[in-house]
This record gives structure tokens, C-alpha cells and sequence, in this order.
């Protein structure tokens, strides 16, 4: 059974997350936690060092964070009724990539699927901080959807790479399972200035047919000495609908996503985008 976290600030663009998530995975056995966090916006981190849990203003905070979080769940279920699907929730006085963490420790959580908003101002900002600061540390995949973005099956999905990661099945299992439910193509897209492949890329591209020899599957190679201009063409010609990338140790995620100061992209990204973390050394 999946076991997907569902971060929320009980804004309209998070709402619009949780519900790309229950139609994605419809058909899917799921635990959805439904997780918010908070902290008193007037605490320095000294004070939240030395903090009191029991306090008053944590404990109002907390029961007003537990009322949404039970009217988000009754929402739910009264509007995406399916017995596939089981809800918790969580209200957690910490801030999201920390508690992200600490629910890895703990092996509860396969996947997280939270929504996204652009700096106001910033054209080009990929997502909202908190999203930027999830891509970058988590340790499991994350499925970050598009402020807006309504809902349609991801039956082409775009998986650019390098092809300098040693490939396994753990690494890829999310895509997997959404490439079969969804009878979707994975389009694997290398971008390069016309060099030849490695022997280590022609190795990994091996492994790649071998992982996904159970769904459709294409190898697209492409010269451009631009990345992010390639894969935004590409994304375009071919009615692209999910973008998933790997966050690996090499470059070539960072390059294409995190060049400046404000995290911008050389190209307006409108669909959703999973990032799956590179395998641990």
C-alpha cells in the first residue's frame, strides 16, 4: 500500500494538490497523511530552542491546526469518496522540511505530493520556498503540482537525464507504478552538444530497458547545448503532462533547476514535477 504525504496549508493551491493526488492514484490502495505545520510567526529560534510544548499559544495553535485538518479529511471523503483510500492527519508544531525528515526516519511516508506557487514578481521561480526546500532534502520522491494545474491522466511523462546514474528498481518504482496504472510513456530525453556516449551512459541506458521493459518506453536523443531549452521544446512538441527528474550528485539536475540565487529555470515549468532523490552511498 502507498503511503503518501500530503503537506497543507489549507490554502486553495495545496487543495488543488491533495486533489491531483487522489485522482492519480484512484485505483491505488493509499494511506494519505495529511500534514500541516506550524510555528508562531513572532518566534526568533532561540525562543523555539527553548520552547515549552505544553504552552498555551502551542496548544491553541495545534487545536485550530487539528479542526481544519478534520474538515479537510471530511471534505475528502464526502467529495472523492473510494474505499482505496484510507486518511489520517497530523498537525506538527515544526517547519515542513524538518518534519519531512523526521517522517523518513521513521519509514512512513513512500511519496509526497504538495503544491507549488511562483514567487510573486520572480518570472521564472520554479516553485514557492517551501517546495524548493522539499525538492532539495528529501529523501524520498516528491511530486510537486502546479498552482492552477487541473487534473488530466499523465500519459506522457518526460524523464530527461544525463544518463550518469546508476539506475535500480527502488529509484524508479514511483514512475513505474504510475507509467502502468496510467498506460502512460516514458520519454526518456538526453541532451547533449553531439558527443558520444560513455561507456557508462550505454551501460545505464541497458539498465533502463531493462527496468522498464513492462510499460512503453523511448529514448529520445537530442542536440542542443541548452538544456532546459531542449527539454522545454521537447515538453511542448510532444504534449508532455509529467516531468520527473532525478536529484543526483552530479550536476546535471542542479544546472538545469538551481543556476541562480531565486532558484530560476530557463523555462516556464506548468505541469507536475516529480523529483526523485539520487540512491543513498
Amino acid at each position: 500500500m502507498n503511503k503518501i504525504l500530503l503537506p497543507t496549508d489549507f490554502s486553495d493551491n495545496s487543495w488543488n494538490a491533495i486533489k491531483y493526488a487522489l485522482q492519480l492514484f484512484k485505483n491505488e490502495k493509499c494511506t494519505f497523511t495529511l500534514l500541516n505545520t506550524f510555528t508562531p510567526i513572532f518566534y526568533s529560534m532561540e525562543q523555539t530552542m527553548v520552547y515549552n510544548p505544553e504552552t498555551d499559544l502551542q496548544n491553541i495553535v495545534k487545536k485550530k491546526s487539528e479542526r481544519r485538518l478534520k474538515q479537510m479529511v471530511s471534505r475528502i471523503e464526502d467529495e472523492f469518496s473510494n474505499p482505496n483510500h484510507v486518511f489520517s492527519s497530523s498537525a506538527v508544531f515544526n517547519i515542513l522540511t524538518s518534519e519531512i525528515e523526521n517522517l523518513y526516519n521513521k519509514n512512513t511516508v513512500d511519496l509526497v505530493i504538495m503544491g507549488t506557487k511562483g514567487a510573486t514578481g520572480l518570472k521564472g521561480v520554479l516553485f514557492g520556498s517551501n517546495t524548493i526546500h522539499a525538492i532539495k532534502r528529501a529523501k524520498f520522491p516528491v511530486l510537486a503540482i502546479p498552482e492552477n494545474f487541473e487534473y488530466e491522466a499523465p500519459h506522457e511523462i518526460l524523464f530527461p537525464s544525463d544518463l550518469k546514474v546508476d539506475f535500480t528498481k527502488k529509484q524508479l518504482d514511483t514512475i513505474l507504478t504510475i507509467a502502468t496504472n496510467h498506460h502512460a510513456r516514458v520519454n526518456v530525453l538526453h541532451v547533449s552538444d553531439g558527443e558520444e556516449l560513455s561507456e557508462e551512459q550505454e551501460n545505464n541506458i541497458g539498465k533502463l530497458e531493462s527496468l522498464f521493459k513492462s510499460i512503453s518506453y523511448l529514448l529520445h536523443k537530442k542536440n542542443n547545448k541548452n538544456v532546459s531549452d531542449a527539454i522545454s521544446k521537447f515538453q511542448i512538441e510532444h504534449r508532455i503532462n509529467m516531468l520527473v527528474m532525478i536529484n543526483n550528485k552530479h550536476s546535471f539536475f542542479q544546472n538545469v533547476f538551481f543556476k541562480s540565487k531565486v532558484n530560476q529555470i530557463g523555462f516556464h515549468l506548468n505541469i507536475p514535477f516529480l523529483v526523485i532523490p539520487t540512491k543513498k552511498d
